[in-house]
């Protein structure tokens, strides 16, 4: 659970502090990336987290297009063009862009069963010692999504 109020309309959730931690891994080739990041953000306790960068090769890519109920599997490889996330150890929500051979592009969010073809190379800006970041249901939505919480 985390401690202070949930971020409203008024508080856009700015810092002006040098408390940002920097993660970075690389994976190697065979490596699942979801769980990859998972491991990474349960050794470091990331409470609050972004992606800033994730480049590199997929053998498969696992991905739930827009709207979609389910993931879909896709055969590679890939090159990584994009990756952006919010992730933390109460779930994440980790969109990524791909081009296959023909620079044909697919993107949606990344779901579990992506596997690294020759590296990735992943770097995390660690928030937590400012914020925490669930996932709550939203009625609107019907999903969960971020509560962003500073501590105090």
């Amino acid at each position: 659970m985390c401690p202070a109020t949930e971020m409203g309309a008024k508080d856009p959730g700015k810092t002006e502090s040098d408390s940002v931690e920097t993660l970075v891994l690389r994976l190697k080739p065979g490596e699942e990336i979801f769980q990859a990041i998972e491991a990474l953000l349960a050794e470091e306790q990331v409470q609050a987290g972004v992606i800033t960068s994730l480049v590199g090769s997929l053998k498969t890519a696992h991905l739930r297009f827009a709207d979609a109920p389910e993931g879909t599997m896709l055969s590679g490889p890939f090159e990584i063009i994009s990756c952006t996330g919010v992730v933390a150890l109460s779930g994440s929500h980790i969109h990524i862009g791909i081009a296959d051979g023909a620079g044909q592009c697919l993107g949606g969010h990344l779901l579990p069963g992506s596997i690294v073809y020759t590296t990735v190379e992943l770097v995390v800006q660690n928030l937590s010692q400012e914020w925490c970041f669930e996932r709550k249901h939203c009625p609107l939505s019907g999903y969960e999504e971020l509560a962003a919480t500073r501590k105090q």
